[in-house]
């Protein structure tokens, strides 16, 4: 046993001593099941990336959109409010969530009472698209440590195969054993390096849609207000 856990101890040594190799080793060391790790990782990167990019108040809540919407409905032109909201140009969360309110009070008979409502919901279904985005990297935070175990579990498999096969019938028995067992470290290993950031950058980025979902809310409110200021004036001046 003294033996076995020498020849471990002594890859170790030689993985440290080059680091180039021990991240290589990292990387390709956990068999099939880690190279699949290794591919979620990618997944999981790319994911992260265009959500960081995605997930910005410039992209989601532009200022020079929120401020030419707000200057169109206050000279009470809805119609060219809501033809701006639609221009693909113009495309963000805040004015999809607007311009679904400002459409409903423009071709509801109800529109009044609705419009509220619209962007409620509205805002509640973009918000929801892009938490299902999202759930990719949940997903891989928590399929990753999984596969991490099973290669555990393979590689102990393979590892008391070895035992029983005996080291009188393999000539590379300690050899055999060791690697085995390298691989059910290895794999653990990958799966907790992918987990741990996924789970971590997901909580960020659903408190971050929190906080702009929030902020275009507070937008939304103030369009609202303006709109049924209108409403009343109109009224009033009929």
């Amino acid at each position: 046993m003294n033996t076995i856990f020498s020849s471990i101890l002594l890859q170790a040594g030689n993985s440290t001593s080059d680091g180039g190799a021990s991240l290589l080793k990292f990387i390709t060391g956990g068999g099939i099941i880690g190279y699949i790790i290794v591919v979620l990782s990618v997944v999981a990167l790319a994911f992260v990336i265009m959500h960081f990019v995605q997930i910005r108040r410039t992209a989601l809540i532009p200022a020079d959109r929120v401020t030419a919407l707000r200057e169109i409905v206050e000279r009470g032109d809805l119609e060219g409010a809501l033809e701006y909201s639609a221009l693909p140009a113009n495309d963000c969360y805040y004015l999809r969530v607007v311009g679904a309110g400002i459409k409903r009070f423009l071709r509801s008979p109800f529109g009044a009472f609705e419009i509220k409502g619209a962007m409620e919901e509205a805002g509640a279904e973009e918000t929801a698209k892009l938490y299902r985005t999202m759930d990719v990297i949940a997903t891989i935070g928590s399929v990753a440590p999984l596969l991490g175990l099973l290669g555990t579990v393979q590689g102990m498999i393979g590892a008391f195969d070895t035992v029983a096969a005996g080291a009188s019938n393999n000539a590379n028995y300690y050899e055999a054993l060791a690697a085995n067992i390298a691989i059910a470290l290895i794999t653990t290993f990958q799966g907790l390096v992918v987990a741990i950031p996924c789970v971590s950058i997901y909580g960020y980025l659903r408190n971050r849609v929190d906080a702009l979902a929030g902020e275009c809310a507070a937008n939304a409110e103030e369009i609202v207000t303006l709109v049924e200021r209108g409403a009343r004036k109109g009224g009033k001046d009929s």
